[in-house]
């Protein structure tokens, strides 16, 4: 069995709470596996990165060896979930419950490992409570303490319209882990007052309460918002293995961190090494010269796919690769091969970036490629940045930096990957990201 402050420390990377993190110690030092839960309402057919946070997490239960329970919120999504909304949610008919249900059931096992999961669906018991049990459970909790859920408050002052039936969906969430006897259960942060309502009824029920582990809401593409397909700022699970690369190159500098912690397998002290490198710039205190070879990377992790311990293989590859690399640019592909092997295979990672759509075609120079030209005011050249934004490749400063620092500027064809400014009288063609591009030319 794994020491306690080893789980403990797996257990809580990336997490943004844990309620109460003492009563969590307790029982994992009780050496009996604990029953894991997290739910999902089957709103919409496609999983994406942000909804596998919580699923890496039920994976890193399930490798501590506890028992993880997926549940698969069919009833629940007959309420819709009013977290976050600012008005009533459209429930879903029982058709599209059951379809999206079935390609979640088939999505989650990409990271959990089917056999050791059960799935379950909260119409198993919720069709069995009734009228007179669900009566019961409203009974048992009051509508002052329901308004001091912050959505609810917002709604409330602004004279917005609260249906009755969104007061059930807190309820009945808090319910599943009854029914459940879960002992911890696992959600964002937006979801911390209904995991709370668990813990209430439980003890209401005479059951020991859950612990309350709430995950960061995984921002999207844009680097602002969260992941979301309506946003369309998102990397979906099913994303064809080019795409899914090219977007996870395309993610700002900021977020790369971020998104290792909270998707990827590579170990904490590697993580905090390749880190602190890539800020250096340097590997072992040498300036790092070496281009980070992903064909290589993507053929050890192919060489991973008959093994029994797949997982363990690949947290080994990912710590080696990541000694030889230290710059932001590398480690994105680092990520980027590892989340399109573990979502698809090793070959797909082989041949993402060659595949239609990705960065890659950012140097196919196009015909007929618009003439721009640009005066220098004073100075004899000018440096890439500020030339971007007056030739119209980038809206404005701060999104000239981020395509440059994203390695999305092509020259003539060929990679922009450090930095450099161009001279009065040159012209190139300049590709800034794959919308914008055009032949610059200094004067």
């Amino acid at each position: 069995m794994v020491k306690v402050e080893e789980q403990m420390a797996l257990l809580s990377r990336g997490a943004d709470e844990i309620i109460q993190e003492d009563e969590l110690r307790e029982r994992i030092a009780s050496g009996k596996p604990l029953r894991v839960k997290a739910g999902f309402d089957p709103t919409a057919p496609d999983l994406h990165l942000g909804h596998t946070v919580l699923i890496n997490k039920l994976r890193q239960f399930q490798e501590l060896g506890h028992h993880v329970m997926f549940l698969i919120g069919d009833f629940t999504g007959l309420i819709g979930d009013p977290t976050g909304k600012s008005a009533t949610r459209p429930p879903l008919t029982p058709e599209e419950i059951e379809r999206n249900a079935e390609t979640y059931k088939e999505q989650v096992f990409k990271i959990l490992d089917p056999d050791k999961t059960e799935v379950v669906f909260n119409s198993s018991w919720m069709n069995k409570l009734g009228a007179a049990g669900m009566i019961k459970l409203a009974s048992q909790y009051t509508v002052a303490r329901m308004l001091e859920r912050d959505d609810f408050d917002k709604r409330y002052r602004a004279n917005q319209p609260i249906a009755v039936h969104e007061f059930l969906y807190p309820l009945v969430q808090g319910y599943d882990s009854v029914a459940m006897e879960a002992d911890v259960e696992l959600g964002g942060t937006d979801q911390k007052f209904n995991l709370l309502m668990g813990r209430t009824l439980q003890k209401a029920h005479g059951q020991r309460p859950q612990i309350c582990l709430t995950m960061p809401i995984l921002e999207g593409l844009d680097g602002v918002q969260k992941m979301s397909k309506s946003l369309k700022n998102y990397v979906g699970v099913n994303d064809a293995p080019g795409d899914m690369y090219r977007k996870l190159l395309s993610i700002p500098d900021v977020l790369t961190w971020r998104y290792f912690e909270l998707l990827s397998l590579i170990g904490t002290k590697d993580l905090l090494m390749l880190k602190e490198r890539c800020a250096k710039g340097v590997v072992d205190g040498v300036e790092w010269v070496h281009e980070f070879d992903y064909d290589r990377f993507c053929s050890r992790l192919y060489d991973c796919r008959d093994s029994g311990a797949k997982n363990l293989d690949i947290k080994e590859v990912l710590s080696e690769e990541a000694g030889l690399i230290s710059s932001v640019q590398d480690a994105k592909k680092l990520l980027a091969g590892e989340l399109v092997a573990r979502f698809h295979d090793a070959q797909a990672a082989i041949v993402a970036p060659r595949s239609a759509g990705n960065l890659t075609a950012l140097g196919e120079i196009p015909d007929n490629v618009p003439e721009v030209e640009v005066v220098l005011e004073e100075g004899d050249e000018i440096h890439v940045v500020p030339l971007l934004r007056l030739a119209g490749l980038a809206q404005n400063g701060k999104a000239a930096k981020d395509v440059f620092g994203r390695g999305a500027v092509y020259v003539d064809g060929a990679q922009l990957t450090e930095e450099r400014s161009f001279a009065r009288g040159e012209s190139a063609v300049i590709q800034a990201g794959k919308k914008k591009i055009a032949r610059v030319t200094i004067k």
